[in-house]
């Protein structure tokens, strides 16, 4: 069986709505695989929201104007065009426009139902004199890609509906390349950067994550002919071999007291994932380990990201070293090993060696 390390996606933030994305290492040739099938996903197969007709007060037909408006219909059809909205709808959702003039009318001044938002408030639709009225129906409705006004047309349409090209996509611009990288020895591994793009409806975070999980279903199909068919194991993540090692580390490694660590040995609690397989409770049931011992090995196991089994979140070490009177760390130490740690009168001292 031929296992590949397993990759690290990670996402630097160049704006709010636009992020590099990093995958690395990659087997070689398989950074152009990966990068194509994600730049063309993206671009063409996230879901979005868009409007696909309106319907003008007064209006016929989109080569026409309307009294009192600057703009012509035409011109009012390519402003909405630009219109950035969301909809938790599968079905045709419709928002209304009301404006009385003199003034601009911008996006702010659509009335958008419960589930759809409008992203781009700020957007230019119109300019109104002092007679001027504006009253539109627009409907909004979900999809993928881009969807002409002549197939937004329907069979019996009312007169007076105008269907409008639908940019659904979510994402403005994709680009990608590939570069070496090295693992060890060898320098031929691939290292993809993808740069994504995004419009104010979705985060490029949204976008890698939707197009990520509609490629796994597509290729997903190919695996189905037979699972047990050999292929490239992906190995664990780093996190995962670096959660395993800080599990498998032996108990002398946390630099405890010699009463807390004799307490453990004397259970039968050898390496750190022993330990965090325990809770507060169990801990207090071993002979002479109090709850100052039970705070010393919270603050020991926190400072590797770990804790004991059923421990709340929220736990701050500080809280506890402030209750002693320190800033800096500090262990109970009792060289006699004999007795409750919290009855004999233990000091606060400097961790302990064995």
């Amino acid at each position: 069986m031929l296992i590949a390390q397993r990759p690290t996606l990670t996402e630097e933030n160049i704006s709010e709505f636009r992020s590099r994305f990093v995958i690395e290492p990659l087997e070689p040739g398989f950074g152009y695989t990966l990068g194509n099938s994600l730049r063309r996903t993206l671009l063409s197969s996230i879901p979005g929201a868009a409007v696909t007709s309106i319907r003008i007060d007064g209006v016929l037909h989109e080569f026409t104007t309307v009294p009192g408006v600057k703009e012509d219909v035409t011109d009012l059809i390519l402003n909405l065009k630009e219109l950035v909205v969301s909809s938790e709808s599968d079905e045709p959702v419709v928002m209304y426009l009301r404006k009385q003039g003199p003034g601009q009318v911008t996006a702010a001044d659509i009335a958008p139902p419960a589930g759809v938002e409008v992203h781009n408030p700020d957007l230019h639709i119109a300019t109104l004199n002092g007679k001027g009225r504006l009253e539109i129906e627009l409907t909004v409705e979900r999809g993928r890609g881009y969807v002409s006004a002549v197939q937004n047309k329907q069979a019996g349409q009312e007169i007076g509906r105008i269907p409008v090209d639908s940019i659904y996509s979510p994402v403005l611009k994709v680009t990608y390349k590939v570069e070496a990288t090295r693992v060890e020895q060898r320098t031929d591994f691939d290292k993809l950067v993808l740069d994504v793009e995004t419009k104010n409806s979705m985060t490029p975070r949204d976008a890698m994550a939707s197009a990520g999980k509609t490629l796994v279903g597509l290729f997903g199909l190919a695996q189905e002919l037979n699972e047990e068919a050999e292929g490239i194991d992906i190995g664990p993540s780093p996190t995962d071999a670096a959660l395993a090692a800080d599990l498998a580390l032996p108990i002398e490694e946390m630099d405890l007291t010699v009463r807390s660590y004799n307490c453990l040995k004397r259970e039968g609690i050898h390496t750190v994932g022993e330990l965090v397989s325990r809770s507060e409770a169990d801990l207090l049931d071993i002979r002479n380990f109090g709850s100052k011992s039970i705070d010393e090995v919270k603050i020991k196991l926190h400072s590797m990201g770990l804790g004991l089994k059923d421990s709340p979140p929220g736990f701050d070490p500080s809280q506890i070293a402030q209750s002693y009177g320190t800033d800096d760390f500090v262990s109970f130490s009792d060289t006699s090993g004999e007795g409750d740690d919290e009855a004999d009168g233990g000091t606060w001292t400097e961790t302990e060696q064995l």
